[in-house]
């Protein structure tokens, strides 16, 4: 049943979040954080990434 309503994704994602969004391993994305090409930040104890950022990621890969 369709109720008309979207599901929206989480405004941050922790980094397995992260690896489910945009299908790269974990190991891809702590070096796409270390080479600079993907910013996170740390929360506490907990590194996330921000949706917009996940986006603008993507956008640039088929740049």
């Amino acid at each position: 049943m369709d109720t008309g309503m979207t599901a929206t994704p989480p405004l941050l994602h922790t980094i397995p979040g992260a690896v489910k969004r945009i299908s790269l391993s974990r190991s891809g994305i702590y070096s796409e954080i270390k080479a600079g090409r993907l910013r996170a930040v740390k929360i506490g104890g907990l590194t996330f990434i921000a949706e917009a950022e996940l986006v603008r990621y993507v956008a640039e890969l088929s740049a």
